[in-house]
């Protein structure tokens, strides 16, 4: 097998991938804020950890994943600004920040089951890690990170001597820009380790700590549960290239410091998916959901195919068009896919050859687009033994997580009418009256299906 190579955005390459321990990977993707729904652009994010996981399980790897949820500490604004998003949640729908968090976790969980997303080796919720969040905060403070303000205590960024070093920032262009205010803090990159409840406030969530009552700023939740459960230094750290500026520029500023040591191997990021150009966000009015897309007649395996389209690192441009054209090209694979199994004819073993096309495209930063391409040289191929050939399918599953094990033919209950139009249709077909069948075939999609012509005959399947 090819060896492993994956894009570090800390050194801006490919890289060959060297675990700390042998055959096992320790991995860390930044998790949901629960105070409302996860739209698609947040579950690209999750498809690309899942990719990732089944890569480095594929090649052999025991994989240890662990994602937090964030269900406090979040504000509003990544300058320390504006109001927790959990509790300004829990007061907007009149419940509690803890059943705010309950209810969307739970969602996201559904979602990530209809995406046929691995769940982690453990979850992690920063509400039930307070103490070792408090116990990094302390280290800092004894080695001289810290500073307090009014309002909390916050990380010292100066004291850092790589600061921003991920996104390769430029501390003193930042530092030139005084005109935008950044409150008492000392420095502009300066971040809240802990906030303090303000006065006369009571928060649904706050804690007591040797500072004062409050709660921990958004950026130290990921430092101390990332290596509570998988050390002081690790593998692998993914999230959205969103994060990179600030929430993990942060993460690595306060976990080096505190512990004196490499923090993460390889960071791996995703990039953004677009609509229109523009960057899907819920501040800007959200997008769909995986929910929603089901209601507008789409698999949530659809959207797991449009995202393996595209690498990772490129920016996805959604639209239902986009869509569409996955669905239509999934639902192709999926009766491919059924045929094959009922295949009898005796044919070469060309497992070795396909093997080692699909690993060298996974094997090269996930290039999962290759693969699936490698997936439909596979199905064209009449001369591969059927079942060899099924088998080895169903083994490149484990990376595309697309259920080919299960597929089967899906069963379509059309009404008398649609019936009627499908025969009309064909009969136009066979007297080649081809622009007189396209308005049958457009009568037939208003009524929500779309037919096909195969060797067998016409062939319908609802939108």
């Amino acid at each position: 097998m090819t060896e492993l190579k994956l894009y570090n955005t800390l050194t801006r390459k490919k890289e060959v991938f060297k675990p700390i321990k042998k055959e096992e990977a320790g991995m860390y993707s930044c998790g949901p804020t629960v105070y409302w729904f996860q739209h698609i652009g947040n579950m690209r994010a999750y498809l690309f950890a899942d990719a990732l996981k089944r890569v480095l399980e594929y090649n052999g790897y025991k994989v240890k994943h662990v994602i937090n949820v964030t269900d406090v500490g979040h504000l509003t604004s990544d300058a320390d600004e504006g109001e927790d998003k959990m509790e300004k949640a829990a007061v907007k729908e009149g419940k509690s920040a803890e059943e705010i968090a309950g209810f969307y976790f739970k969602v996201f969980r559904e979602d990530l089951k209809k995406l046929n997303i691995k769940e982690p080796s453990v979850w992690c919720r920063a509400t039930e890690h307070i103490k070792e969040q408090i116990e990094l905060i302390k280290k800092l403070e004894e080695k001289g990170f810290t500073y307090k303000t009014s309002d909390g205590i916050y990380f010292n960024s100066t004291k850092f001597k790589d600061y921003g070093k991920l996104a390769r920032l430029k501390i003193g262009g930042l530092e030139s820009g005084k005109r935008v205010a950044f409150g008492e803090k000392k420095h502009r990159t300066d971040f809240a380790l802990w906030k303090f409840s303000s006065p006369g406030e009571k928060r649904q969530q706050e804690w007591k700590s040797p500072w004062g009552v409050g709660f921990p700023g958004w950026h130290v939740e990921c430092s101390a549960m990332s290596m509570k459960y998988l050390g002081e230094n690790f593998d692998i750290h993914t999230g959205g290239e969103d994060h990179i500026s600030v929430h993990h520029t942060n993460e690595i500023a306060q976990s080096e410091s505190a512990t004196g040591k490499k923090f993460v191997d390889y960071w791996m990021h995703v990039a953004f998916l677009l609509n229109k150009g523009e960057k899907v966000s819920k501040s800007k009015g959200g997008f769909f959901t995986v929910s929603e897309l089901q209601e507008k007649g789409y698999n949530p395996l659809d959207f797991r195919y449009l995202c393996l389209l595209t690498h990772y690192r490129k920016p996805l441009n959604f639209s239902l068009d986009n869509l569409d054209a996955a669905k239509n090209a999934h639902r192709k694979m999926i009766r491919k896919i059924v045929e094959l199994k009922s295949e009898k004819h005796k044919g070469q073993d060309d497992t070795e050859k396909y093997e080692e096309l699909f690993e060298n495209a996974i094997n090269d930063d996930l290039n999962l687009s290759e693969a699936i391409g490698v997936v439909w040289g596979m199905l064209d191929d009449f001369n591969f033994d059927p079942k060899k050939k099924l088998k080895l399918l169903e083994r490149f599953d484990q990376v595309l997580g697309l259920g080919i094990k299960e597929m089967k033919e899906e069963k379509v209950e059309a009404s008398k009418e649609i019936l009627e139009l499908v025969k009309e249709r064909e009969k136009l077909r066979k007297a080649k009256m081809w622009a007189d069948a396209d308005i049958f075939r457009e009568r037939i999609l208003e009524k929500g299906f779309i037919v096909s012509d195969t060797d067998d005959g016409p062939r319908l399947e609802k939108i």
